[in-house]
């Protein structure tokens, strides 16, 4: 992974050039500005992927138009942000209060750049019904690079609304103890700075670290849950580039479509693919049906059978009565191998996608068993889809269809055991056995 241009607010964007597909893994500490909170630790999956109009990362995706350099850059985004009540071990100060969730922000931003570094402007709305706040921010950063470390120091000066900190940060009347009054809190701006850097171990492997300061706004501050109006982050971890060596693009890519059907299932996400428990016969009986788009990124990545692909989709969850069907999405990234012995004869693929999912209520299923295990609900969760299948052509003798598919896949919805603060901490999730049918055009 290398630091390239980084656009807006999101310290993931840029993170690998346009075109490449990158994961890693982040620890982080942060001063709380809750009071008695103290250090949060967290840890922060990241799979980043940029295209030309397109990106997604593990904390969020967006639509671009420019490069920021030779024209301006302008982005509509979906973003994460990371507020609220502390998971592991909520401070006294916060007793008696209603949990704050996490967010999810819908955004527009502009960024112009040259040698000189670059400036942007960006606009956030809170779009998941939390706190209903907006927040603008006016930013500088400048990209330098010394041997084989990046950095990338920045400043960003960030105006929040009242109804912003006042989620967050204030205190309702239903609220008060003799040692908490009430405090609606006021806008304000906050100050920040900071410096993120990589360094390459490898032509694939980097290290990565950054480092910031935030100063809170006094209508924050003077809140009686914030003890300190200072807080600093600091992060470490390592990432890799799944780009191949040489990009192995299609000249005009095709369109996938896949539709798929399936149960839910009791069955652990592991006993699934080791095929010893598959069964679909549920206390709740609910279901899911699937259809999505998607585009392949590499083909025969450095001449092995080796495809990444792209998909993007919407599923329709049906509840049987336990609460209303709804739609929810899915966008994730699915490397695809299917390099058999016996590939000539009837090709076989296994397949891993890994991206997000968000469901606008949460499954009844996947709440039955967090509820169960006393766990956080979020709409927003990682999401795993492991497939095997098989050319439908060479099945029928059809060698026109051999791009046409059939098989068998997992919807699985997850917040890793409980680990990620961008998942709400979520400890379980759901799984949906389900059989399918892919075809290109």
């Amino acid at each position: 992974m290398t630091l390239c241009a980084w656009a807006n607010g999101d310290p993931l964007s840029g993170l690998v050039s346009p075109g490449d597909v990158g994961i890693a893994g982040i620890f982080t500490a942060e001063r709380s500005p809750y009071r008695g909170a103290g250090v949060q630790f967290d840890y922060l999956p990241l799979y980043v992927y940029e295209g030309d109009y397109f990106y997604l990362h593990s904390t969020g995706y967006g639509l671009k138009l420019g490069d920021g350099t030779n024209r301006p850059r302008f982005d509509a985004f979906v973003r994460r942000r990371f507020e609220g009540t502390p998971y592991h071990e909520p401070p006294s100060s916060l007793d008696g209060m209603a949990k704050r969730e996490l967010g999810v922000d819908g955004g527009l931003s502009a960024e112009m750049g040259g040698s000189w570094g670059s400036a942007f402007v960006e606009v956030l709305r809170d779009v998941s019904g939390t706190s209903h706040g907006t927040e603008w921010r006016l930013g500088y950063r400048y990209s330098t690079r010394y041997r084989d470390v990046w950095l990338r120091p920045y400043a960003i000066l960030n105006w929040r609304d009242a109804a912003l900190n006042d989620y967050y940060y204030g205190v309702r009347p239903e609220e008060v103890t003799a040692d908490r009054p009430a405090y609606r809190a006021g806008s304000g701006f906050a100050p920040e700075a900071g410096v993120y850097a990589t360094y390459s171990l490898s032509e694939r492997w980097s290290l990565i670290a950054g480092a910031s300061l935030k100063y809170w706004p006094a209508a924050m501050g003077n809140s009686p849950i914030v003890d300190n109006r200072l807080q600093w982050q600091a992060l470490v971890g390592i990432g890799w580039n799944l780009t191949p060596e040489r990009k192995e693009w299609v000249s005009s890519p095709p369109l996938i479509v896949r539709g798929y059907y399936g149960a839910s299932t009791d069955c652990n996400l592991i006993n699934i693919i080791g095929a010893s428990c598959l069964s679909v016969q549920t206390k709740d009986d609910t279901a899911l049906a699937g259809l999505e788009i998607g585009r392949p990124l590499f083909e025969r990545m450095n001449g092995w059978p080796f495809d990444v692909y792209a998909f993007l989709g919407a599923q329709r969850h049906f509840e049987d009565g336990h609460q209303p069907d709804f739609w929810a999405f899915r966008a994730y990234l699915k490397p695809v191998f299917y390099g058999f012995p016996w590939d000539s004869r009837l090709r076989t693929r296994i397949g891993l996608g890994l991206g997000l999912s968000w469901a606008p209520r949460i499954p009844f299923s996947e709440e039955r068993d967090l509820t169960g295990k006393n766990s956080n609900t979020s709409k927003l969760l990682q999401t795993f889809d492991p497939t095997v299948d098989v050319s439908f052509g060479d099945l029928v003798g059809r060698k026109d269809w051999r791009d046409s598919y059939i098989g068998l896949g997992v919807s699985h919805r997850s917040g890793i055991f409980g680990a990620s603060r961008l998942f709400g901490n979520v400890n379980g999730g759901s799984n949906y056995i389900y059989t399918y049918f892919e075809t290109r055009f």
